[in-house]
């Protein structure tokens, strides 16, 4: 039984990893398409980076006004918008196992949470608003780390950051539509919603231990 949870671990975390990856015809693609193409590859990384989504998926499912929704949701870009461009323009390099290892926790703490984790073990669950900050600043790492990959030059270097960060925006923008709407169909159907909102959350502790778990292993390996 454990071997089995160990490998669907593996398997979870692996998906979550290759989503990250910076294929080589994004390389070749920013070589010839000028800041459109930083643009296109940041929008095309965020739609892609389902730990990024799982986290905002774990974000939305615990709040219901649409404008909560959209307050949390601008605290999380102005989190990831300054690591990402602060620390590529300074040319701050990260471990990205670790980063990803965190962004990892991230997953698993918002599922914690919006299944009463911390009222279970009798703790005050920290400020909402604190944390979706403090993890787009990290997640904003991870998409720094992810740019400086893809080797700058010297020409327009802040320009092209701009242009990977507005592109990550606009990604997040298109996958945040299909989610908040779905999620508000979910909770329009009550008798399905609770089990669906445990299935899903459950999910989520699940996928960011195991991203946990394969990025610790990359980095000692």
């Amino acid at each position: 039984m454990r071997n089995r949870l160990l490998c669907l671990i593996l398997l979870l975390s692996s998906t979550l990893l290759h989503a990250h990856d910076v294929a080589s015809s994004d390389h070749d693609f920013l070589l010839n398409g000028g800041l459109f193409a930083y643009l296109w590859v940041g929008a095309k990384h965020m739609l892609t980076g389902y730990d990024h989504l799982l986290f905002l998926v774990g974000v939305v499912f615990y709040i219901s006004k649409i404008s909560d929704i959209i307050k949390f949701i601008s605290v999380f870009t102005l989190g990831h918008s300054v690591t990402l461009i602060a620390a590529s323009f300074l040319k701050i390099e990260v471990n990205e196992f670790i980063i990803d290892a965190i962004i990892g926790c991230s997953v698993f703490y918002k599922g914690f949470e919006n299944l009463e984790g911390f009222k279970a073990l009798r703790l005050k669950a920290p400020s909402l608003l604190f944390m979706v900050l403090i993890f787009g600043l990290i997640h904003g790492l991870g998409l720094s780390a992810r740019l400086q990959s893809l080797h700058l030059g010297e020409e327009q270097v802040l320009m092209k950051i701009l242009s990977f960060n507005l592109g990550v925006e606009l990604g997040q923008i298109a996958a945040l539509i299909p989610i908040v709407y779905g999620i508000r169909f979910i909770r329009s159907h009550e008798k399905t919603y609770t089990p669906i909102y445990k299935a899903v959350n459950s999910y989520l502790i699940i996928a960011g231990l195991g991203l946990v778990i394969y990025q610790v292993y990359l980095y000692f390996v």
